[in-house]
Formats: structure tokens, sequence, C-alpha cells
């Protein structure tokens, strides 16, 4: 491969589709991963995650040989921070990786070169990165562009909404916004809205922080119905029919590595000015842990009633429908809080988007629908919703799908 012109830090769910699409637009892209396996596995043209049409933009670009992994980076003209940033302690934000890689880069950084932060990051990181490459590298004061470019995607459509969804930048003056903004717009459809640094990595934050809210409303709604014996769809279905009023399906709680996880960098900033962000993070949390004591309380029942001990069947593992991704799942944390309780139960734990898992053992869902007492179903896979179920069984619908 020729000198590449984007080096991509971190390829995983968000990285490696975004330097495939680079690629395929003949753009040569050295991809960094600490990761040996993930490495190697691109080297072959494959992928080491689930996502539709991923697999065919990287074995593409691969085979033509505009895209490249490595363990280590190189030197280029634009470089794309996309790793985690994780938690440390009591929910406080964790943007160790950005450093990491940041300082991986920053001896590789020559006048005139871009520099995008992509991680999701508490507001102010873009300009604490900026402090730590003009620490280390002085000459470099006002002459290299920096902006923060957060993701927008929805698992599941990743290439799709790569391309056509609008994007949010923000650099550290006018003059990094303007060099950013003309880097996305050769693979970006959507519109480019120009910002500065800290109103972009806020903007990231606050659209999740929002959607938590509002999965908040339904899922502490679902909670008021079951014990009010109102069917929590039928109402939602109803309410939703004025015509200012959207309330969302309720769940098992909130899982992924956004809506569960931004709203907390806002929280540990602003814990006295977050009350409403904080109390939805509390809320979808409790859900999950409300499910798991529907799902003892429906166990001991069938004991009592038939007098012997149930199957029980947990359809999902993934954090939300359609996906391998468990990352923040509300259904594997439930799934791990019933086995705790177990008692000599026959549990059939299913995920149909991947093989295997190194702790649960998996089976088949149409296998577990026939073979289990008490259905408990976790996520809405498409995979569940045409299943047949006998009278005899008995179901827990935490996702709206029976």
């Amino acid at each position: 491969m020729k000198k590449p012109e984007v080096v991509m830090v971190g390829l995983g769910y968000i990285g490696l589709p975004t330097a495939a699409l680079i690629a395929q637009k003949e753009v040569f892209v050295h991809g960094v991963d600490i990761n040996p396996s993930v490495v190697e596995t691109i080297h072959e043209g494959k992928i080491h995650i689930i996502e539709p049409e991923l697999d065919k933009a990287v074995a593409e670009s691969v085979k033509n040989g505009y895209l490249k992994a490595a363990l280590t980076p190189v030197e280029a003209d634009i470089y794309l921070i996309v790793v985690p940033t994780p938690f440390k302690g009591k929910n406080e934000p964790d943007i160790s990786f950005v450093e990491s890689a940041t300082k991986a880069v920053i001896p590789l950084l020559k006048e005139g070169d871009l520099y995008i932060i992509e991680s999701t990051s508490p507001v102010g990181t873009t300009e604490k990165m900026q402090e730590l490459i003009y620490s280390e590298r002085p000459e470099l004061k006002d002459k290299i562009n920096i902006a923060y470019c957060p993701e927008r995607v929805l698992p599941g459509n990743v290439m799709y909404e790569l391309v056509h969804n609008d994007r949010v930048i923000g650099g550290i003056d006018q003059k990094s916004t303007e060099k950013a903004a003309a880097f996305y717009s050769r693979f970006v459809k959507g519109d480019l809205h120009r910002t500065n640094a800290r109103t972009a990595e806020m903007c990231k934050l606050v659209e999740n922080s929002s959607r938590d809210v509002q999965i908040a409303f339904a899922n502490e709604l679902s909670i008021i119905c079951d014990k009010a014996g109102v069917n929590v769809w039928e109402l939602i279905s109803l309410a939703n029919r004025h015509p200012r009023v959207n309330i969302l399906k309720p769940g098992c709680g909130v899982g992924g590595h956004c809506i569960a996880v931004d709203p907390y960098f806002i929280v540990s900033d602003y814990p006295m000015e977050s009350q409403l962000i904080g109390k939805a993070r509390e809320i979808n949390n409790y859900k999950a842990f409300w499910c798991a004591e529907k799902i003892q309380t429906a166990k001991l029942e069938f004991e009592l009633r038939h007098g012997r001990k149930p199957s029980i069947a947990l359809m999902g593992l993934a954090f939300k429908p359609n996906i391998d991704d468990l990352r923040e799942s509300p259904a594997k944390y439930i799934v791990q809080k019933v086995l705790q309780n177990a008692n000599n139960e026959e549990y059939y734990i299913v995920e149909p988007n991947i093989s295997e898992h190194k702790v649960f053992k998996l089976t088949d869902y149409k296998d577990a629908v026939k073979k289990a007492d008490i259905l408990v179903f976790l996520v809405g896979h498409n995979e569940f919703k045409d299943l047949k179920i006998t009278e005899d069984k008995v179901v827990l619908d935490f996702c709206g799908v029976y």
C-alpha cells in the first residue's frame, strides 16, 4: 500500500466501518488496533463484528489495497481517534484510551495535519488533547488542525448512516473546523454542521441523554402499568394517537456503548445540574433489576402451581434487536442475575446473533421455545416475532414481541 492518507486508531464497531467507507473512496487507510487477532482478521479481508454490508466493504478495500491493519500507527495526513471511553470508579469517564491513542500519533504529526477525535468524550477533552500535543510538540502550536466529530449511527445500519446522517463538526478554531468539514464532505452526503469543539462534544452527550430520558419514561410507565393491571403496549398505542404524544416502547433497560453510557459524562461533570438526566439513568438501570425480580416471581409461582421446578428460556442477550453487540446489555445483566438465583431449574439461554459465548451455553431459539415452561423475551429479535407459542407456556414479554 502507498503512504496512507488516513490513520484510523481503533477498529471497533465505529472505527472499522468508517475506515472501510473511506477506503472505498480509493483513499489509503492505515487502521490501528491493539488486538492482534483483530488486525489479523482484517488482514485476511474479514471482519470480527457483525454489521450488514461491512464484510463486503472490508473485503473489497483490503483486496484493492486501500485498507491495511496494524498494531502501530504510521505517518499520514489525517489521524482519526475512534477508541473506547469506558468508566473508572463510580461512573467517572476514563479518557485514558483517547490519551494513549493521541500519544501514539504525536511523534508522527507534522505541519498541516488534521487530528480528529470521534470517541464519545467529556466536554473539554479535545482541548485537553490539544494541550497534550502542544506540550510534547510545541513547534506544532497553531500549525496543525484539531477537531471533534462524534458519530451518530445506529448499529445494524451503520454503513448507510455513516454516509447519509448529518454530522456535527467542531474544531478548536475556524480553520480546523473547515479542514475537518472538507475531509468529511468526501464521503458524507448528510449536512455538515460547523461549530466549536466543546459544543460538538456536548451535542453527542445530549443526543443520547435525551433518548435515555424518553426511554426512562416508557420503562417507568411499564412498571406502573404492571402494578395497575393495565396493558402497557395497548396504553402506549392509544396515547400515541394524540397528535403531540410519542411515547417510546419500554424494554428491559437500556444498553449499548452510547445511550447507557453517555449521560454519565454529563452527570459526572455537572451532578447538581443534571437531576433529570441522572434520574433517568437510575430508572433504566432499575428496570433490568425489576425484570429479574419478575422472572424470580414467575419461577416460584410455577413451582407452587405445578409442584415442580420449571425450565426457563431467556430469549436474547444483545442490547437491542437484531445485532450481536452485548455491550452494557440489560438482557445480559438479567440473565446473570437470574442464574445467580438458580436453584436446579433448567435454563435455555438464547442469542441468535452469536454462535457462542464464553460464559453462557447457548441454545437454538426454536428448541428453547419447545422445551421451556417459561419464556422470557428480553430482546425483540426478528426471529422471536413469528414463533408459535402454545397456551401452556408462561410468557414474560419485556420487549413487546408476543
